[in-house]
């Protein structure tokens, strides 16, 4: 048996008035998403546990099968698994993005604008972390940079219970509200006070003005948590897996359960990605004696960021042309389970995530139906009454 998980990141959304109350996925043309529904099982899943925040570190650990409740420690240590950074007991890790904030003199009264720099680019962004630690790390603060704008910050004996803000949870923004507090956020707002006063300076950010591009000018921490402990995924659903994504979180959460990570050229985390390069490599990982692929597709989370309702059409657009060449290449094989879902909503309307249930499709070779369904929506997974209560119960069911 041969299982693929496709995982659109932010994929679901909420009605808007301007698409005529329909949802980006109502719009968009995938006939291969409503062609799976029509012979599956639609539903909706509660990836987010009640008092989770809603990110897709705990999401995608739910649709993996592992209950946040038990293991979720912070999204930035499995990055720092992703990265090869290897943490101690002692070890806290930060998320440390590289952001664009308005120019106010004074930090507080800055306002949030770009919470990717202009999704700058690695060579750039490795450059710019590079110098903030020459400058601002220390033997207990170590600075390692990571893809575009998402970087890692280790801080030796550091806080776990730190209040931080994800940087995308406040864009266009005040961030009055929203520097760290409680144990240790004075240093963590030094840190990033001290990059606003050394970021501008730096040729690669002077030159962005130069050229009306937005500066990558400060830093911002959160995302904080201690090394993880999950049992593998063998143990648990006794196959062989990989997992395909752009992003250092999905590969750390896969390496912390004992998945292959394939690194694909040209993956990017947005809508300029090599969306084909992925479905090759998981159906060559299939043909290759694994067992299960996890694909992770990141394109339109960050347009939901963005508040781009076009591109957010595209990339699930994308998604689903992807699945017709997973279903197509899986055919080969005697017995197959296929699902598609998002992790989370990432509204237009807020630019950032919510914790609500997510509408899925699952189905299993030898198993079609005609369902009543026939076209793969958040309304009508609704419509379904199915309902899986976790992650947990939904990869129970799925892998059998």
């Amino acid at each position: 048996m041969k299982y693929i998980i496709l995982l659109g990141d932010g994929m679901a959304d909420e009605p808007i008035a301007g698409l005529g109350g329909k949802t980006p996925l109502e719009v968009a043309v995938t006939p291969n998403m409503d062609a799976l529904t029509a012979k599956g099982e639609t539903g909706l899943v509660q990836t987010v546990p009640e008092g989770f925040p809603p990110g897709s570190d705990v999401a995608n650990l739910s649709a993996l099968g592992y209950e946040p409740q038990l293991y979720y420690t912070g999204r930035s240590p499995l990055e720092a698994v992703s990265m090869g950074v290897e943490l101690s007991e002692e070890d806290v890790a930060f998320r440390c993005n590289l952001v664009t904030l308005s120019t106010e003199d004074n930090y507080a009264g800055k306002t949030m604008l770009d919470y990717s720099a202009g999704e700058i680019v690695t060579e750039e962004a490795r450059v710019l972390i590079e110098h903030i630690g020459e400058h601002l790390g220390d033997d207990s603060l170590r600075f390692y940079p990571g893809i575009s704008y998402r970087h890692l910050l280790v801080w030796r004996g550091g806080p776990e219970k730190t209040n931080l803000t994800p940087p995308h949870d406040i864009s266009g923004q005040p961030v009055a509200g929203y520097l760290p507090q409680g144990t240790g956020a004075n240093v963590l707002l030094s840190l990033m006070e001290k990059s606003n006063k050394l970021l501008p300076k730096h040729p690669i950010n002077t030159n962005k003005a130069r050229n009306n591009h937005p500066p990558a000018n400060s830093i911002w921490l959160w995302g904080q948590g201690k090394k993880p402990s999950l049992p593998s995924f063998k143990d648990r659903y006794k196959l062989t897996g990989s997992v395909i994504s752009a992003v250092d979180l999905v590969k750390g959460i896969g390496l912390c359960i004992g998945l292959k990570v394939v690194e694909v050229p040209g993956v990017t985390g947005n809508i300029h990605t090599n969306f084909r390069g992925k479905t090759e490599a998981a159906l060559s990982e299939l043909q290759q004696g694994q067992d299960f692929v996890y694909i992770h597709v990141e394109a339109p989370d960050e347009a939901g960021h963005q508040g781009d309702l076009t591109t957010k059409i595209k990339a699930i657009e994308e998604v689903d042309k992807m699945l017709g060449e997973l279903w197509k290449g899986l055919s080969q094989y005697p017995a197959y389970g296929i699902m598609v879902l998002p992790d989370h909503p990432t509204p237009l309307s807020i630019r950032t995530h919510t914790g609500n249930p997510v509408p899925f499709i699952k189905y299993a070779s030898g198993s079609e139906s005609e369902n009543a369904i026939k076209a793969y929506s958040e309304a009508n997974a609704v419509s379904s009454g199915i309902f899986y209560a976790s992650g947990r119960e939904l990869m129970d069911s799925f892998i059998g």
